[in-house]
Protein backbone atom coordinates (compact mmCIF):
# COMPACT_ATOMS: atom_id res chain seq x y z
CA UNK A 1 0.00 0.00 0.00
CA UNK A 2 1.49 3.33 -0.75
CA UNK A 3 0.54 6.57 1.07
CA UNK A 4 0.62 9.77 -0.88
CA UNK A 5 2.39 12.77 0.81
CA UNK A 6 0.37 15.90 1.31
CA UNK A 7 1.30 18.43 -2.05
CA UNK A 8 1.20 21.44 0.09
CA UNK A 9 4.14 23.22 1.38
CA UNK A 10 5.47 26.68 2.54
CA UNK A 11 5.40 29.25 -0.14
CA UNK A 12 9.04 30.00 1.95
CA UNK A 13 10.56 26.84 0.49
CA UNK A 14 13.86 27.52 -1.70
CA UNK A 15 13.28 27.18 -5.66
CA UNK A 16 15.75 26.00 -8.11
CA UNK A 17 16.30 27.62 -11.44
CA UNK A 18 12.87 26.09 -13.24
CA UNK A 19 10.93 26.95 -10.17
CA UNK A 20 10.25 23.93 -7.92
CA UNK A 21 11.18 23.06 -4.42
CA UNK A 22 12.82 20.13 -3.20
CA UNK A 23 8.98 18.61 -2.12
CA UNK A 24 8.52 18.39 -5.92
CA UNK A 25 10.58 15.63 -6.81
CA UNK A 26 9.73 13.83 -4.01
CA UNK A 27 7.26 10.64 -4.18
CA UNK A 28 5.10 8.34 -2.01
CA UNK A 29 5.75 8.16 1.97
CA UNK A 30 8.02 5.50 2.27
CA UNK A 31 7.26 1.72 3.93
CA UNK A 32 10.86 0.70 4.32
CA UNK A 33 11.70 -0.31 7.79
CA UNK A 34 13.01 2.68 9.92
CA UNK A 35 16.59 3.60 9.55
CA UNK A 36 17.15 1.57 6.26
CA UNK A 37 19.48 3.22 4.23
CA UNK A 38 17.96 3.03 0.77
CA UNK A 39 15.45 5.90 2.07
CA UNK A 40 18.66 7.88 2.71
CA UNK A 41 19.59 7.18 -1.22
CA UNK A 42 16.71 8.74 -1.80
CA UNK A 43 16.96 11.85 -0.49
CA UNK A 44 20.20 11.82 -1.94
CA UNK A 45 18.32 11.34 -5.44
CA UNK A 46 15.88 13.91 -4.60
CA UNK A 47 18.76 16.30 -4.23
CA UNK A 48 20.91 15.96 -7.15
CA UNK A 49 17.72 15.96 -9.40
CA UNK A 50 16.62 19.49 -7.73
CA UNK A 51 20.22 20.88 -7.96
CA UNK A 52 20.43 20.33 -11.40
CA UNK A 53 16.96 21.85 -12.34
CA UNK A 54 15.58 18.50 -14.53
CA UNK A 55 11.93 18.22 -15.14
CA UNK A 56 10.24 15.39 -13.21
CA UNK A 57 8.31 14.88 -16.13
CA UNK A 58 11.54 14.24 -18.23
CA UNK A 59 12.79 11.36 -16.20
CA UNK A 60 12.11 7.58 -16.81
CA UNK A 61 12.86 5.80 -13.26
CA UNK A 62 13.41 2.25 -13.86
CA UNK A 63 13.49 -0.85 -11.08
CA UNK A 64 13.16 -4.80 -10.75
CA UNK A 65 12.64 -6.48 -7.67
CA UNK A 66 13.52 -6.12 -3.71
CA UNK A 67 13.65 -3.87 -0.77
CA UNK A 68 15.54 -1.69 -3.58
CA UNK A 69 13.03 -1.55 -6.47
CA UNK A 70 10.66 -0.10 -4.11
CA UNK A 71 12.90 3.15 -4.02
CA UNK A 72 11.84 4.90 -7.54
CA UNK A 73 8.09 5.33 -5.64
CA UNK A 74 9.73 7.61 -2.78
CA UNK A 75 10.83 10.20 -5.48
CA UNK A 76 9.91 12.01 -8.58
CA UNK A 77 6.09 11.14 -8.42
CA UNK A 78 5.57 13.39 -11.72
CA UNK A 79 8.35 11.17 -13.63
CA UNK A 80 7.58 7.96 -15.88
CA UNK A 81 8.40 4.74 -14.13
CA UNK A 82 8.23 0.95 -14.57
CA UNK A 83 8.88 -2.12 -12.18
CA UNK A 84 10.11 -4.58 -13.95
CA UNK A 85 10.69 -8.52 -13.24
CA UNK A 86 13.43 -9.64 -10.69
CA UNK A 87 16.97 -8.90 -12.52
CA UNK A 88 15.56 -7.79 -15.78
CA UNK A 89 15.16 -3.95 -15.39
CA UNK A 90 18.55 -3.03 -18.04
CA UNK A 91 16.47 -4.78 -21.06
CA UNK A 92 13.31 -2.64 -19.99
CA UNK A 93 15.89 0.41 -19.76
CA UNK A 94 17.35 -0.39 -22.69
CA UNK A 95 14.20 0.05 -24.96
CA UNK A 96 12.82 2.88 -22.74
CA UNK A 97 15.93 4.57 -23.67
CA UNK A 98 16.09 3.42 -27.74
CA UNK A 99 12.70 4.58 -27.82
CA UNK A 100 12.95 8.11 -26.58
CA UNK A 101 16.47 8.90 -25.76
CA UNK A 102 15.23 12.66 -24.81
CA UNK A 103 14.50 11.08 -21.28
CA UNK A 104 16.98 11.03 -18.62
CA UNK A 105 17.39 7.78 -17.44
CA UNK A 106 17.64 6.26 -13.92
CA UNK A 107 17.74 2.49 -12.35
CA UNK A 108 17.64 1.50 -8.77
CA UNK A 109 18.29 -2.20 -8.00
CA UNK A 110 20.00 -4.29 -5.55
CA UNK A 111 22.78 -6.98 -4.69
CA UNK A 112 20.47 -9.42 -5.25
CA UNK A 113 18.42 -8.03 -8.72
CA UNK A 114 21.94 -7.32 -10.04
CA UNK A 115 24.45 -9.53 -9.03
CA UNK A 116 22.63 -12.59 -8.99
CA UNK A 117 19.42 -13.32 -11.08
CA UNK A 118 20.10 -10.14 -13.35
CA UNK A 119 23.69 -10.38 -13.77
CA UNK A 120 23.95 -11.33 -17.59
CA UNK A 121 21.63 -8.16 -18.08
CA UNK A 122 24.16 -5.92 -15.89
CA UNK A 123 27.10 -6.93 -18.18
CA UNK A 124 25.33 -6.10 -21.25
CA UNK A 125 23.75 -2.72 -20.91
CA UNK A 126 27.62 -1.78 -19.31
CA UNK A 127 28.85 -3.17 -22.62
CA UNK A 128 26.06 -0.95 -24.81
CA UNK A 129 26.96 1.92 -23.19
CA UNK A 130 23.47 2.78 -22.03
CA UNK A 131 23.43 6.36 -21.67
CA UNK A 132 21.79 5.22 -17.87
CA UNK A 133 22.09 5.88 -13.82
CA UNK A 134 22.37 2.58 -12.39
CA UNK A 135 22.39 2.84 -8.50
CA UNK A 136 22.87 0.05 -6.93
CA UNK A 137 21.72 -0.43 -3.40
CA UNK A 138 24.39 -3.02 -1.70
CA UNK A 139 23.29 -4.54 1.70
CA UNK A 140 24.97 -8.04 1.14
CA UNK A 141 21.87 -9.62 1.83
CA UNK A 142 18.01 -10.49 0.68
CA UNK A 143 15.89 -8.82 2.85
CA UNK A 144 12.69 -9.79 1.59
CA UNK A 145 13.32 -13.44 2.06
CA UNK A 146 14.41 -12.71 5.42
CA UNK A 147 18.12 -11.97 5.36
CA UNK A 148 19.97 -15.12 3.50
CA UNK A 149 23.56 -13.96 2.12
CA UNK A 150 23.65 -12.01 -1.37
CA UNK A 151 26.24 -12.84 -3.63
CA UNK A 152 27.83 -9.41 -2.60
CA UNK A 153 28.07 -10.58 0.87
CA UNK A 154 31.92 -11.24 1.61
CA UNK A 155 33.63 -13.97 3.10
CA UNK A 156 33.30 -14.45 6.19
CA UNK A 157 30.76 -12.05 7.21
CA UNK A 158 28.32 -13.41 9.29
CA UNK A 159 24.38 -13.46 9.17
CA UNK A 160 22.41 -12.29 12.19
CA UNK A 161 22.04 -15.90 13.15
CA UNK A 162 25.63 -16.27 13.51
CA UNK A 163 25.95 -18.23 10.36
CA UNK A 164 29.72 -17.55 8.46
CA UNK A 165 29.62 -16.84 4.69
CA UNK A 166 31.66 -19.76 3.40
CA UNK A 167 31.44 -18.27 -0.42
CA UNK A 168 33.33 -15.45 -2.66
CA UNK A 169 31.61 -11.71 -3.00
CA UNK A 170 31.41 -10.50 -6.43
CA UNK A 171 32.31 -7.06 -5.91
CA UNK A 172 30.56 -4.90 -8.52
CA UNK A 173 32.85 -2.34 -8.78
CA UNK A 174 35.85 -4.44 -9.72
CA UNK A 175 32.76 -5.94 -12.07
CA UNK A 176 31.97 -3.07 -13.52
CA UNK A 177 36.01 -2.04 -14.69
CA UNK A 178 36.31 -5.38 -16.49
CA UNK A 179 33.48 -5.00 -17.77
CA UNK A 180 34.31 -1.65 -20.07
CA UNK A 181 31.83 0.58 -17.64
CA UNK A 182 32.40 4.08 -18.65
CA UNK A 183 31.63 5.87 -15.35
CA UNK A 184 32.23 3.92 -12.13
CA UNK A 185 31.73 5.19 -8.29
CA UNK A 186 31.17 3.67 -5.37
CA UNK A 187 29.41 5.59 -1.61
CA UNK A 188 27.85 4.86 1.22
CA UNK A 189 23.95 5.68 2.01
CA UNK A 190 25.22 7.93 4.98
CA UNK A 191 27.47 9.81 3.46
CA UNK A 192 25.18 12.39 1.55
CA UNK A 193 28.26 14.84 1.36
CA UNK A 194 29.85 12.63 -1.31
CA UNK A 195 26.81 10.90 -2.84
CA UNK A 196 24.71 13.76 -4.24
CA UNK A 197 27.94 15.03 -6.32
CA UNK A 198 28.43 11.19 -7.42
CA UNK A 199 24.66 11.07 -8.45
CA UNK A 200 25.13 14.24 -10.19
CA UNK A 201 27.81 13.54 -11.96
CA UNK A 202 26.30 10.19 -12.88
CA UNK A 203 23.40 12.20 -14.16
CA UNK A 204 25.63 14.19 -16.35
CA UNK A 205 27.47 11.63 -17.85
CA UNK A 206 26.70 10.26 -21.35
CA UNK A 207 26.83 6.60 -20.85
CA UNK A 208 26.13 3.93 -18.41
CA UNK A 209 27.12 5.55 -15.02
CA UNK A 210 27.55 2.84 -12.19
CA UNK A 211 27.49 3.49 -8.46
CA UNK A 212 27.67 1.11 -5.99
CA UNK A 213 26.17 2.42 -2.36
CA UNK A 214 26.93 0.81 0.35
CA UNK A 215 23.03 0.36 2.19
CA UNK A 216 22.86 -1.44 5.53
CA UNK A 217 20.09 -3.27 5.95
CA UNK A 218 18.62 -2.52 9.73
CA UNK A 219 16.61 -5.54 9.85
CA UNK A 220 18.82 -8.66 8.79
CA UNK A 221 22.43 -7.25 8.45
CA UNK A 222 23.28 -4.24 10.58
CA UNK A 223 25.24 -6.23 13.58
CA UNK A 224 28.86 -6.98 15.08
CA UNK A 225 30.54 -9.42 12.42
CA UNK A 226 28.49 -7.99 9.19
CA UNK A 227 31.17 -5.63 6.20
CA UNK A 228 27.59 -4.08 5.37
CA UNK A 229 26.51 -2.71 8.33
CA UNK A 230 26.79 1.27 9.67
CA UNK A 231 29.67 0.62 12.02
CA UNK A 232 31.91 -1.41 9.98
CA UNK A 233 31.91 0.85 6.85
CA UNK A 234 32.64 4.44 8.56
CA UNK A 235 35.23 2.61 10.15
CA UNK A 236 36.70 1.43 7.04
CA UNK A 237 35.58 3.81 4.67
CA UNK A 238 38.45 5.38 2.21
CA UNK A 239 37.63 8.49 0.52
CA UNK A 240 39.81 7.94 -2.75
CA UNK A 241 38.80 11.12 -4.23
CA UNK A 242 36.94 14.23 -2.38
CA UNK A 243 33.76 14.61 -4.85
CA UNK A 244 32.07 17.60 -6.34
CA UNK A 245 30.34 18.47 -9.39
CA UNK A 246 29.67 21.58 -11.19
CA UNK A 247 27.51 22.14 -14.02
CA UNK A 248 29.72 22.66 -17.36
CA UNK A 249 30.46 26.59 -17.77
CA UNK A 250 33.67 28.50 -17.77
CA UNK A 251 36.31 27.12 -16.39
CA UNK A 252 37.31 27.81 -13.31
CA UNK A 253 41.67 27.47 -12.15
CA UNK A 254 43.36 27.03 -9.28
CA UNK A 255 46.58 26.30 -9.25
CA UNK A 256 48.08 24.53 -5.92
CA UNK A 257 50.64 21.47 -5.19
CA UNK A 258 49.45 17.49 -4.08
CA UNK A 259 48.67 17.89 -0.14
CA UNK A 260 47.46 21.75 -0.17
CA UNK A 261 43.82 22.98 0.58
CA UNK A 262 42.43 26.07 -2.03
CA UNK A 263 39.10 28.18 -1.41
CA UNK A 264 37.67 28.45 -4.88
CA UNK A 265 34.98 30.41 -5.75
CA UNK A 266 32.38 29.08 -8.02
CA UNK A 267 29.99 30.41 -10.48
CA UNK A 268 26.84 30.62 -8.32
CA UNK A 269 29.09 32.83 -6.01
CA UNK A 270 30.00 30.28 -3.13
CA UNK A 271 33.19 28.92 -2.25
CA UNK A 272 34.61 24.76 -2.20
CA UNK A 273 37.28 24.04 -0.22
CA UNK A 274 39.35 21.77 -2.49
CA UNK A 275 41.94 19.21 -1.37
CA UNK A 276 44.53 17.62 -4.04
CA UNK A 277 44.53 13.87 -3.08
CA UNK A 278 47.88 11.49 -3.34
CA UNK A 279 49.70 11.57 -6.41
CA UNK A 280 49.30 7.99 -7.19
CA UNK A 281 45.42 7.92 -7.86
CA UNK A 282 44.30 8.13 -10.92
CA UNK A 283 40.19 8.23 -11.78
CA UNK A 284 40.84 7.59 -15.24
CA UNK A 285 43.11 4.74 -15.31
CA UNK A 286 41.25 1.84 -15.36
CA UNK A 287 43.86 -0.73 -14.50
CA UNK A 288 45.14 1.47 -11.62
CA UNK A 289 41.70 1.85 -10.19
CA UNK A 290 41.22 -1.89 -9.86
CA UNK A 291 44.25 -2.64 -8.40
CA UNK A 292 44.03 -0.14 -5.70
CA UNK A 293 40.31 -1.45 -5.18
CA UNK A 294 41.48 -5.18 -5.08
CA UNK A 295 44.30 -4.10 -2.79
CA UNK A 296 42.58 -1.89 -0.88
CA UNK A 297 39.47 -4.55 -0.14
CA UNK A 298 42.26 -6.82 1.12
CA UNK A 299 42.79 -5.37 4.12
CA UNK A 300 38.98 -5.17 4.80
CA UNK A 301 38.65 -1.33 3.40
CA UNK A 302 35.77 0.07 1.58
CA UNK A 303 37.14 2.49 -1.41
CA UNK A 304 34.61 5.29 -2.49
CA UNK A 305 33.98 7.92 -4.26
CA UNK A 306 34.56 8.41 -7.89
CA UNK A 307 36.95 5.37 -9.01
CA UNK A 308 36.98 5.38 -12.65
CA UNK A 309 35.38 7.74 -15.40
CA UNK A 310 35.82 7.45 -19.37
CA UNK A 311 36.45 10.80 -21.08
CA UNK A 312 35.86 9.31 -24.58
CA UNK A 313 32.66 7.59 -23.76
CA UNK A 314 30.28 7.07 -26.65
CA UNK A 315 26.59 6.08 -25.71
CA UNK A 316 24.36 3.37 -27.08
CA UNK A 317 23.04 6.19 -29.64
CA UNK A 318 25.99 7.71 -30.44
CA UNK A 319 27.13 3.93 -31.52
CA UNK A 320 23.98 2.88 -33.20
CA UNK A 321 23.76 6.27 -35.51
CA UNK A 322 20.20 6.51 -34.30
CA UNK A 323 17.78 9.40 -34.77
CA UNK A 324 17.76 12.56 -32.73
CA UNK A 325 15.39 12.73 -30.11
CA UNK A 326 12.54 10.74 -29.59
CA UNK A 327 10.73 7.94 -31.99
CA UNK A 328 7.44 9.83 -30.89
CA UNK A 329 8.56 12.78 -32.81
CA UNK A 330 9.32 10.98 -35.68
CA UNK A 331 6.98 11.04 -38.64
CA UNK A 332 4.58 8.04 -39.01
CA UNK A 333 6.06 7.60 -42.75
CA UNK A 334 9.14 7.59 -41.75
CA UNK A 335 8.61 4.85 -38.88
CA UNK A 336 6.14 2.90 -41.00
CA UNK A 337 7.49 3.36 -44.63
CA UNK A 338 5.37 0.66 -45.94
CA UNK A 339 5.76 -3.08 -47.59
CA UNK A 340 8.18 -1.73 -50.34
CA UNK A 341 10.94 -0.95 -47.96
CA UNK A 342 10.13 -3.27 -45.75
CA UNK A 343 10.69 -5.91 -49.20
CA UNK A 344 14.05 -4.32 -49.90
CA UNK A 345 15.11 -4.68 -46.38
CA UNK A 346 14.68 -7.77 -46.44
CA UNK A 347 16.48 -8.89 -49.76
CA UNK A 348 19.61 -7.57 -48.54
CA UNK A 349 19.74 -10.56 -45.94
CA UNK A 350 19.03 -13.62 -48.43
Amino acid sequence: MSLAKPKVHHPSLAQNAIGLTRRDYEGVITTLCAGCGHDSITAAIIQAFWDLDIQPHMVAKMSGIGCSSKTPAYFLREAHGFNSVHGRMPAVASGASAANSELTMIGVSGDGDSLSIGLGQLCHAMRRNLNLLYVLENNGVYGLTKGQFSASADPGSMSKKGEANTMAAIDSCRLALTLGATFVARSFSGDKDQLVPILKAGLKHRGFAFVDVISPCVTFNDHEGSTKSYAYTRENQIEVVQTDFVLPRGAIHADYRPGEDRLVKMHDGTYIKLRKVADDYDPSDRDKAYAYIRARQEEGEVVTGLLYVSEESQEMHQQLGTVPGALTKVPYEKLCPGNDALQKLQARFR
